[in-house]
């Protein structure tokens, strides 16, 4: 089957605002963007709030916009099914969720809840690690643990005291539970295989082996404040009140996993769950219970799931695979999960003729230090593989904008997004030599606002504004006044010549004249 050739480019990060104040995209010198924006047809379309399948007022995050985009339709989050869960009752009657409580009963043992405690709605939710204390209580569970990740990324940097007030505030309400440990999430969420990161947090949660000791979070949290640390960065805190010890994970206990987003919750679960695990020696390995993890993490992982992924069928990778045609996804470490699993509608599944390029991400502590990333890499391998007119269809992402973006460092961010031009200009130079077309959009904004006004501190997380959407090719076309995520693999579709299937509820944004 002969197709019009069509390359799609995800800016992660790379929302739109007017304002140019504390707007590294805008500040920043991208004149291959600019000549692009102003020669082709382009608009700006929805990557948040319920056009993603995310509650009012939600931003977007790369998994969700991922999701989206290759589905074809609007998806509806695991953040927004739990909430409905807990609105609805059906969360504390979950089978899961009660089994695994069951078997720390049954074994006399405790229960341990991990999880990135924060109203960030990106990984995971407070709201949610609160419904599961008092679904613990009103189970019976005597023995409670509460392991807080701290966030300072998809929220402000230093917002954690909040959190862990209202943590309280609900342990108190239920007579039960207590925080065990705080930790940062660049410790306990690690997904770029620094296991040394993932070890500090596996050894806190099993042996309570900290490099600091507070008696209470708050205490904890301060003195992290105290030694230059935000939250995101806080090392390994055991939480001993007074007269106790450490809390230890036993033979018989059980773990809840409560961030509802897989990424950076699959490296941490691993040395819990495999017998044969090695990435780093472990000094103790409990024999649970149960290992309940709140959504499906991976097809591999042999867990309980409480709210197991929902299968979504003929999104643009398995139509266009379905048709014999050939399609290659490429990013660095950072953003393969989602131009790969995620993309691919959250299943472990490559299909047939779709090839994949992992270029590694850089072994830095943050990215700001290094805010080219693997962009230029990424973008040798990606002119290569145009030039090599072996792909129907090429989706890309570039992780820079949203990576540099996350470290609240505005001259990185530039920096980021001038790296970003380049790479751009010499990528739709050669798809449209070779015939081909280019579609540019981004899965959520992030660089464009740099400064939290509110609280002077930086931005670090993602926006809830609209993101571009950019059609550059040889035909005379137009582009709808407005959109969403779910309009683009219809869109792509239409620029490849082929009808949409059933399944994609969005509509092409794209007319040829």
């Amino acid at each position: 089957m002969k197709v019009n050739p069509v390359l799609l480019i995800i800016l992660d990060g790379f929302g739109c605002r007017s304002e140019s104040a504390h707007n590294a995209i805008a500040m920043a010198a991208k004149p291959n963007w600019d000549s692009l924006w102003n020669q082709y047809p382009h608009t700006l379309i929805h990557a948040s709030e319920g056009e993603v399948g995310l509650p009012k007022g939600q931003m977007g995050n790369s998994e969700v916009g991922h999701l989206n985009i290759g589905a074809g339709r609007v998806v509806y989050q695991e953040y927004t099914r739990i909430d409905h869960a807990i609105e609805s009752g059906a969360f504390f009657a979950n089978p899961m969720l009660k089994s695994a409580m069951k078997s720390a009963r049954d074994n006399n043992g405790a229960l341990h809840i991990l999880g990135l405690l924060s109203d960030g709605g990106v990984h995971s939710h407070e709201r949610h690690i609160h419904a599961m204390l008092q679904m613990a209580a009103d189970e019976g569970m005597d023995e409670i643990h509460i392991h807080a990740f701290l966030d300072g990324r998809d929220t402000p940097p230093k917002s954690a005291e909040i959190s862990i007030a209202r943590m309280q505030e609900k342990i108190t309400e239920v007579g039960k539970g207590r925080i065990a440990s705080i930790i940062g999430r660049y410790f306990a969420m690690d997904r770029d295989r620094r296991w040394q990161r993932v070890k500090s947090a596996y050894d806190l949660l099993t042996q309570g082996k900290a490099e600091y000791t507070a008696a209470s979070a708050q205490e904890g949290l301060a003195m992290a404040y105290a030694r230059g640390e935000s939250d995101e960065f806080v090392k390994a805190t055991a939480i001993v009140p007074k007269g106790e010890s450490p809390v230890r994970m036993k033979d018989g206990d059980a773990i809840i996993f409560m961030n509802f987003r897989s990424d950076r919750a699959r490296q941490l679960s691993r040395p819990f769950i495999e017998p044969d695990f090695s990435e780093f020696d472990r000094e103790v390995v409990p024999k649970l219970s149960a290992y309940c993890t709140l959504t499906g993490y991976s097809d591999e992982f042999d867990v309980l799931v409480a709210f197991p992924p929902e299968r979504i069928r003929n999104g643009f990778g398995e139509y266009i695979a379905n048709l014999g045609l050939h399609q290659l996804r490429i990013a660095e470490t950072e953003k393969y999960p989602h131009v790969t699993f995620f993309f691919n509608g959250g299943e472990e599944v490559s299909y047939p003729g779709e090839d994949r390029i992992l270029v590694p991400s850089p072994d830095v502590a943050t990215y700001d230090l290094k805010p080219e990333m693997s962009a230029f890499e990424v973008t040798d391998k990606l002119v290569a593989a145009i030039n090599s007119q072996q792909y129907d269809a090429i989706v890309c992402n570039y992780a820079n904008a949203d990576m540099v973006g996350h470290t609240g460092n505005v001259e990185a961010a530039k920096r980021a997004i001038e790296v970003i031009d380049v790479c751009l200009g010499r990528v739709v130079e050669a798809q449209l030599a070779r015939g081909g077309e280019v579609l540019v959009t981004a899965d959520h904004g992030n660089a464009e606002s740099m400064l939290d006004v509110t609280s002077g501190q930086a931005h670090t997380a993602h926006t809830t504004n609209l993101v571009p959407l950019l059609y550059v090719g040889k035909r005379r076309a137009e582009l709808a006044g407005t959109g969403a995520l779910e309009d683009i693999s219809p869109t792509l579709l239409k620029m490849m010549g082929l009808a949409q299937p059933a399944e994609m509820r969005g509509e092409p944004l794209i007319s040829f004249e």
